[in-house]
């Protein structure tokens, strides 16, 4: 399996772990009936209410899912090591949470007719159970990240050099004869004085002739008495 897929899978475990955490504190856990008290009554208590330790870890694993993506090397090993803690956290909470002394406590903070001589009955279902698996989920997998994830890629691997080196931009065209291109502001400059920067240098012209098609002497010629 290449290090891309242990990534995700490994993100994908530890989010199934979180969301199973999160998911299983909403629905009732324990339900509270005391029949023989001065009124009968029945608690219906939800994992919030037993405590929402479970729930908040869960949170927890997922900031650190999202961590696993941003770090990279012994630093994402950590990660997955604190990833571990909060599954064994979400564990513990969730099975001391549905406790008959805790549950009996939660709801008699709730009702007072549940301390008014009453014996009450307790029944927990199997939602606290949802909350414990996705907590071994968490566990799982941050411990294979805290084994394997030093060698997983980063999220900027992709943009990283590849040992070429970049292709150097183009040097700026020389002028005439070696001359350094002309300064972009001189362009500018040129355009506001309505000349055409553009427009190639006018060579030097022939010389002027004489309409008889031959060329003007220059003063050197009539002091030598040429024609």
């Amino acid at each position: 399996m290449t290090p891309g897929r242990e990534r995700g899978l490994t993100a994908l475990l530890c989010a199934a772990g979180a969301g199973l955490a999160l998911l299983a504190g909403n629905p009732t856990w324990a339900t509270v009936k005391a029949e023989d008290a001065i009124t009968p009554f029945s608690q219906h208590l939800t994992g919030h209410d037993l405590g929402g330790t479970a729930t908040a870890l869960g949170w927890a694993g997922l900031a650190g899912l999202a961590a696993l993506f941003a770090t990279r090397g012994r630093i994402r090993s950590g990660v997955g090591v604190l990833i571990a803690l909060f599954g064994a956290g979400v564990v513990y909470a969730s099975a001391a949470a549905v406790q008959r002394a805790h549950v009996l406590s939660v709801a008699g903070d709730k009702s007072a007719l549940l301390k008014i001589g009453a014996h009450p009955s307790l029944s927990v279902n199997l939602w606290w159970m949802a909350s414990v698996t996705g907590g071994v989920l968490l566990v799982a997998g941050g411990l294979f990240a805290a084994v394997r994830g030093a060698r997983w890629p980063g999220m900027s691997a992709r943009y990283e050099r590849t040992g070429t080196d970049a292709p150097r931009p183009a040097a700026r065209k020389a002028g005439p004869a070696g001359a350094p291109a002309e300064d972009p502001s001189a362009l500018w400059k040129s355009l506001d004085r309505g000349e055409d920067p553009t427009a190639p240098d006018e060579p030097a012209g022939p010389p002027a002739q004489d309409p008889a098609g031959r060329e003007e002497a220059g003063p050197a010629a009539h002091r030598n008495g040429r024609p």
